[in-house]
């Protein structure tokens, strides 16, 4: 029988990935995770940003939280699919930084917008405006390396598959519980990405043909039904 501790490769793929990122040496020498204050954003394999947060617990024990088994409140609430995060960028803040922290998540979530094809990210609370502020050097780095393991995990059906039930389980959730409203954007947002997602991988299969080819186009909504 196997160990009660094993567990399947692309868990530990996932958690080898994880550590080898926040091992990273800065320009100081000093392995970024070690880091205590910073400010974090998550890509996905298309390079989208899809989620900003912030520490001040250092910058290794809560990305742990967000991609291992210490769980947060955004992959509780399956806001953030771990095995969608592809890379990672870090922008460590060596000496405390007080209240500038909270003006530094709100510099990169407006970065992550701008960058963003959808102008939309996963988080559940928006950071509070503030003024932006000037970011130390980042530090981005990818999880896994090229090889067959990231080459199955970027599958995009795969990883159609893999948003598809995170829409599902997010859904659930509304239905079954009251929440912020922030959650219902990150549910629109879900949709965003899988639905481009879709269309791309339709594309590659079916690039000449008409956009209506195929599909049943319903008539319009009538509006005068009593």
């Amino acid at each position: 029988m196997p160990d009660s501790s094993d567990s399947p490769p692309s868990v530990d793929a996932l958690y080898e990935g994880v550590e080898r990122a926040l091992n990273t040496p800065y320009a100081n020498g000093e392995s970024v995770g070690n880091c205590q204050w910073g400010v974090y954003l998550f890509y996905d394999y298309d390079g989208e940003p899809i989620y900003v947060g912030q520490t001040r617990e250092r910058i290794r024990t809560r990305i742990r939280r967000h991609l291992t088994n210490q769980r947060t409140d955004a992959v509780a609430m399956n806001v953030l699919d771990p095995f969608e995060v592809a890379e990672i960028e870090m922008w460590p803040f060596w000496q405390d930084p007080g209240d500038l922290l909270d003006r530094a998540e709100y510099t990169i979530y407006c970065k992550a917008l701008e960058e963003s094809e959808f102008s939309a990210v996963l988080n559940e609370r928006v950071p509070p405006k503030a003024d932006l502020v000037r970011m130390p050097e980042s530090v981005r780095v990818s999880i896994l390396p090229d090889g067959e393991t990231r080459g199955e995990r970027e599958h995009p059906d795969i990883r159609l598959a893999r948003r598809a039930r995170t829409i599902a389980n997010l859904a659930r959730v509304i239905s079954e519980r009251k929440v912020q409203p922030g959650i219902r954007q990150t549910l629109w947002a879900q949709a965003k990405r899988l639905e481009a997602l879709a269309k791309q991988r339709l594309d590659a299969f079916m690039p000449d043909a008409p956009k209506s080819e195929g599909f049943f186009e319903p008539e319009p909504r009538r509006t005068d039904i009593r």
